[in-house]
């Protein structure tokens, strides 16, 4: 099976190259393969790559900056996973996409269904849901998965910012009103990897199918922001790490305004993953502890 990976240069693109090498011939396509800002020549460019399976997990993730930049954002997340789903769908080759929990207004404090009803608050959000919908139009094999939080022991991220601010400042003032689950790109990489399975190219149509084209992969339990430094400080220091932070101070959203507005609820429902796939992630502070190691060993 020949399997096109866009973004492995991302936190997840990056762990999924390493899991998918078993699994077949892994297309990596970087930006020089397929450039996802020239949405015209993605179609060409699939034809001459002739995979059996895309994985898509590029996107603009730039949240604030998105703000200001809605017609790229829209680019990469809307018009580059249009062009690769049509050019899929008339081939049956099925396409594995990755979404965001900011699809959604993070209002209430249930977590969020794959049948609720969507509402984004930010530039960000409008240009993946749009990605999201242009999949679905196109009426091919595939299978949006929706995750939170995601972090890495590499790359620009809120686990790596947390550790460096942690070496230059005394306190750190982080936002405590914001709730989710963080999920590391190694588990979302696994998980994903677990659906493909060993399986075929039509059945991992059937898979997708069988999921209703949609699901919600996050890790289990939730914490906020605030919690989630807490613990990364925590972790480093029972690691031997030596910060300078002698405090993690809670503030509210209105203490920290950013360009976009972020969701206060981004709990995912991972039921439909459980009923459907018979997979069930394990709780977000056992993925932060393998990444604090990574992060340890660097320090």
């Amino acid at each position: 099976m020949r399997i096109l990976l866009t973004g492995i240069s991302g936190q997840v693109g990056g762990a999924l190259r390493q899991q998918l090498l078993c699994f077949g011939e892994v297309i990596a396509a970087d930006r020089a393969r397929l450039d996802l800002a020239a949405p015209a020549a993605i179609p060409s460019r699939l034809d001459a790559l002739a995979p059996d399976l895309i994985i898509n997990p590029a996107a603009y993730t730039a949240v604030d900056q998105a703000e200001r930049d809605l017609a790229v954002a829209m680019i990469v997340n809307a018009e580059a996973p249009s062009a690769i789903a049509q050019w899929a769908a008339r081939r049956h080759v099925p396409l594995l996409h990755f979404s965001t929990d900011y699809v959604f207004n993070g209002s209430g404090t249930r977590p969020w269904r794959e049948d609720d009803a969507v509402g984004p608050l930010s530039a960000y959000g409008t240009s993946k849901l749009a990605g999201e919908q242009a999949i679905r139009d196109a009426g091919g094999p595939h299978l949006i998965l929706r995750t939170s939080w995601v972090y890495a022991a590499t790359g620009r991220n809120f686990l790596t910012t947390i550790a460096r601010l942690a070496h230059e400042r005394e306190e750190l003032r982080v936002v405590a009103d914001q709730v989710g689950a963080p999920t590391s790109a190694a588990m979302i990489a696994a998980t994903a990897t677990q659906i493909l399975g060993k399986a075929t190219g039509q059945q991992i149509c059937e898979r997708f199918a069988a999921a209703q084209g949609l699901l919600h992969l996050c890790a289990a339990g939730e914490t906020s922001w605030h919690g989630f430094a807490s613990d990364i400080l925590a972790g480093l220091q029972q690691r031997g790490v030596r910060l300078a932070c002698q405090r993690v101070t809670a503030i509210s959203t209105a203490d920290y305004p950013t360009a976009a507005r972020r969701p206060a609820n981004s709990r995912l429902d991972c039921e439909r993953l459980a009923q459907v796939l018979a997979i069930r992630l394990p709780e977000w502070r056992i993925g932060l502890d393998a990444e604090l190691d990574a992060v340890a060993m660097r320090a």
